[in-house]
């Protein structure tokens, strides 16, 4: 079979036609032995919902409420971190200084 990407223009719209006629009558061939032409197995259909212990559910309830509580903090404000004044900066540089030199010269 020669692959679509090599079919012209011409080719592609003579085939259309002659796809949705293949189409309806497997569809027909189907309809009348009974659809029973697939070879797959049939699969079991489960039978009702599979049923959730309480246990699973309290801790599945718990982990919603902190997961709302989480999202509430995070669209608070974040806490404006304190700020030393230059002054204070200045003081801590100079007291900092003054140990090291000692240290110096002790050692």
């Amino acid at each position: 079979m020669t692959p679509l990407q090599n079919l012209s223009v011409e080719q592609l719209r003579k085939l259309i036609p002659l796809k949705e006629q293949i189409e309806t009558l497997q569809g027909e061939i189907e309809a009348i032995t009974g659809g029973g032409g697939s070879a797959a197995p049939e699969i079991p259909k489960r039978r009702g919902r599979k049923k959730m212990s309480r246990s699973e559910a309290a801790r599945i309830a718990v982990t919603a409420r902190w997961a709302k509580v989480r999202a509430a903090k995070a669209g608070a404000a974040p806490k404006k971190k304190s700020k030393f004044s230059a002054a204070h900066r200045a003081a801590l540089a100079a007291a900092q200084k003054a140990r090291w030199a000692k240290v110096r010269a002790e050692g």
